[in-house]
């Protein structure tokens, strides 16, 4: 269990050498003090050192107050906790919190604090790595943080600063984007169940970014295309944004069906923008779902518009590059027969993603019930039933059967609730593949659309 006071003497500690070593930057403060310390008004130290201006930024002095210590801490009464120390002080008017005896403060911390502790702080692993009494270097901290471009604060300002969203063009940009933070994905490699293949992929993508600089050296720049390939709810988009969350690294996230919207307007140059944004956010992972959707319009007879987009989709993917541009691209598509191989060659790495066999399915149903109360389960007799479904219908499935289990009044499920809810989904599964009248679909009652094999959600290894 923390401690409340070990919590807040940091997050004080941290604001007082940060404010005074003018040495550091925004890398040097973990990210959870990054965000209450964060001003949307453009940072001035890029602008005294030549380089653009980020856009927005933490400014000198930063001020701690009840209200910040308690969003960086976690720290219910932040005062209350540090209030009998000897070196704390509170202004009552203000509410702000100090140190009135800094080193007393240092010395206190480094007595209490394991290794990690310190290991993930580099502001105050500046500030004792010449100490006898600690083993961490400034460097080894600021490694162990994502960088500030990966914050979602730093991420809204670029996007705010770099479009026009009162304009109807970056509008609809913003729209065809979508960009999440790393700490926005609850999905982790660890929470997936990945083939030996799969796996395979994922060292070798996070090696190269590792050493993307020896690759540079050596001329290896075609590296860091991907494309996914496997039916829908086969882990093409989870496998990607827990990548992202696992490398600290915004992800990017682009469907091609936008593209070729008759509602979009001037396409290409959304085309353009969203690799911009790619650029602009690197070190990140750029993730282009439906990528059939070029095929399909280099095939057919469409508006001119819209092939000139999916050429310059086609000549921006040539154009990005892992070890130039810091982008992972990774394309994702359900129909493989649909692309030419103009769309192949833009690839480095083809990674399949199959339907899971019976051990597979095992291994989903029991990451996904980890955290469940079931009497009897047997996984394993539950996936020899289960051919054919993906790791997102195992999870409708025993989403049904814990919400039938409620509806009795029961938090505990059986083995025989599970086996229920496959009998009842594939029911519902064989009912929405049935022809409709005049050929068109009907809506299933108590299916409320749930089970959409092109909703675009594609969780299949997960948990």
């Amino acid at each position: 269990m923390n401690d409340p006071a070990l919590e807040v003497v940091e997050f004080l500690l941290t604001a007082h050498l940060y404010t005074e070593n003018r040495d550091l930057d925004e890398n040097d403060l973990p990210p959870r003090y990054r965000q209450v310390f964060w001003t949307d008004e453009p940072s001035a130290r890029g602008s005294e050192s030549g380089e653009t201006p980020s856009p927005g930024g933490i400014e000198r002095p930063l001020t701690a107050t009840d209200s910040t210590a308690r969003t960086a801490t976690g720290v219910e009464r932040p005062w209350e906790a540090v209030s009998d120390l000897l070196f704390t002080q509170r202004a009552e008017f203000s509410g702000k919190l100090s140190l009135t005896q800094p080193d007393m403060a240092l010395d206190w911390f480094v007595d209490r604090a394991d290794r990690e502790r310190i290991a993930t702080n580099p502001t105050i692993a500046a500030a004792v790595e010449d100490r006898d009494d600690v083993d961490v270097t400034h460097e080894e901290a600021r490694e162990a943080n994502r960088p500030i471009q990966a914050d979602r604060v730093w991420i809204d300002s670029l996007l705010e600063e770099y479009f026009d969203t009162g304009e109807e063009g970056d509008a609809e940009m913003l729209d065809l984007v979508h960009v999440r933070a790393p700490e926005e994905i609850e999905m982790t490699l660890d929470d997936l169940v990945l083939t030996e293949d799969q796996e395979g992929e994922i060292r070798k993508i996070v090696t190269a970014i590792e050493h993307r600089d020896y690759l540079a050296e050596i001329g290896l720049r075609e590296i860091g295309k991907l494309l996914f390939v496997g039916p829908p709810g086969t882990g093409k988009t989870t496998v990607s944004r827990a990548l992202a969350h696992e490398l600290g690294l915004p992800f990017v996230e682009v469907k091609l069906s936008m593209i070729t919207s008759q509602y979009l307007g001037e396409t290409a140059k959304n085309v353009e923008k969203t690799f911009e944004v790619a650029k602009r956010l690197s070190p990140c992972i750029l993730f282009i779902d439906e990528f059939d959707s070029v095929a399909k319009t280099r095939r057919s007879d469409e508006h001119a518009a819209l092939k000139r987009a999916v050429n310059t989709l086609l000549k921006s993917i040539d154009d990005i590059s892992l070890i130039r541009d810091d982008v992972l691209l990774i394309g994702a598509t359900n129909h493989p027969d649909q692309l030419d191989a103009a769309a192949w060659r833009r690839f480095d790495e083809i990674v399949n993603f199959p339907k899971p066999d019976r051990g597979m399915r095992a291994d989903i149903l029991r990451v996904i019930t980890r955290e469940m109360d079931i009497a009897d389960f047997d996984p394993e007799s539950v996936a020899d039933l289960t051919e054919g479904l993906t790791g997102s219908d195992l999870r409708l499935v025993l989403r049904e059967a814990v919400l039938e289990a409620l509806t009795e009044g029961r938090m505990t499920l059986t083995q025989e609730d599970i086996l229920d809810a496959v009998a009842d989904f594939e029911e519902r599964d064989n009912l929405k593949n049935m022809d409709m009248i005049d050929g068109e679909g009907a809506a299933v009652a108590g299916d409320g659309g749930s089970h959409s094999h092109d909703d675009g959600h594609d969780h299949d290894h997960d948990h």
